[in-house]
């Protein structure tokens, strides 16, 4: 049982770094109107997250806050299989409005 342990860890380990440079890699595909779930199974969770309050005017010209219904911002950070890039996803309604890959060093 103890042979069996030593042998699954260092298995589990090098898949899930296998998983995580595969999705550092797939964050230059990310194409406008894929949905929030296909990009987090595509790329995972994003290393940053953003709303933009959503505003209306009321008849008399006041501005109304309505809480999260503006777009939603999803940052992922550089990371080795995607090195000096930093990916910036928008979406709007629950899909891509935007994606913007910016080199930062």
């Amino acid at each position: 049982m103890k042979i069996l342990r030593a042998l699954v860890l260092p298995l589990l380990l090098g898949v899930s770094a296998v998983v995580s440079a595969q999705d550092a890699r797939e964050r230059g595909f990310i194409r406008m109107g894929m949905t929030e779930g296909e990009v987090l199974v595509r790329v995972g969770k994003p290393d940053h997250e953003a709303w933009t309050v959503g505003r209306v005017r009321g008849r008399d010209g006041a501005v109304i806050i309505q809480g999260r219904d503006g777009d939603k911002t999803w940052t992922y950070f550089p990371h080795e299989q995607d090195p000096d890039t930093l990916t910036v996803i928008t979406f709007r309604a629950g899909a891509v409005v935007d994606v913007e890959r910016k080199i930062s060093r």
